[in-house]
């Protein structure tokens, strides 16, 4: 185990995944197939307009780009941390990839809704806007939930990763960080089902509670890693930072 002492992250959390494997090269290929997807249905503009319509895609274009770069990077700090790739870290991260993929459109069309690219009369009937804000909460949910079981799988095998308490304080805020993410995006679901019809866009302002959440958890890591940083050995008082 010399090699948890050889690799540290700025948060002190010793590494377990420092060589690249066939699991992080597949997720890669598939986090870049969605990134594509983004894009792919957008031509090569022959005419200004063309182009223009292309420049008025860039606003939602940029979102999800955005929000992709957020869930690779959590993908990557899971992976570079525990190395995990027993059977049930292969499921629930195959179970990852299919959703960041089932839901590039979903999120595309919803961000090109937000920022006005649609044109007038996208929605067909009264209800969808409804569903379109289910649909995204469900899919925001679904990924965090994902996220919560790597956690609580690598917390299950702290014996066997010979996690210190330190670790262990961050694996168990990694969980339960993303379990209240994934909750906030149910409550998007249900204050757009509880809603009346023509306010239930609205429900996406529930969000905004993310903001919210962020400040908290950071207090409630604060307050954890100082407990768990004095029950360290000697040689593991590594610089511990708050990373998620």
């Amino acid at each position: 185990m010399q090699a948890l002492h050889e690799h540290v992250a700025p948060d002190g959390f010793r590494l377990r995944g420092v060589s690249p494997t066939r699991v992080d090269s597949f997720s890669d290929v598939v986090f870049g197939f969605a990134l594509t997807l983004i894009v792919v249905s957008q031509a090569v503009p022959h005419t200004y307009d063309e182009l223009r319509t292309v420049l008025l895609a860039f606003p939602a274009f940029s979102v999800c780009f955005l929000l992709f770069v957020l869930i690779w990077l959590s993908h990557y700090r899971f992976f570079r941390r525990y190395g995990l790739h027993d059977l049930p870290t292969l499921w629930i991260n195959f179970a990852l990839l299919f959703t960041v993929l089932f839901y590039v459109y979903p999120l595309k069309f919803l961000f090109a809704v937000a920022v006005g690219y649609t044109p007038a009369g996208v929605f067909t009937n009264p209800y969808q806007p409804r569903e379109m804000m289910i649909v995204y909460g469900a899919g925001f949910a679904a990924i965090n939930l994902l996220f919560a079981g790597l956690y609580a799988n690598a917390w299950r095998q702290r014996l066997h990763l010979r996690l210190n308490p330190v670790e262990v304080t961050i694996t168990n805020l990694g969980f339960w960080n993303y379990v209240v993410t994934a909750s906030i995006g149910l409550l998007c679901c249900l204050l757009a089902r509880l809603l009346p019809l023509d306010q239930a866009g609205s429900a996406g302002y529930g969000f905004f509670v993310l903001f919210g959440w962020g400040r908290a958890q950071s207090l409630i890591a604060r307050h954890y890693l100082r407990i768990a940083r004095g029950h360290l050995a000697p040689e593991d008082h590594h610089a511990v930072g708050v990373h998620f």
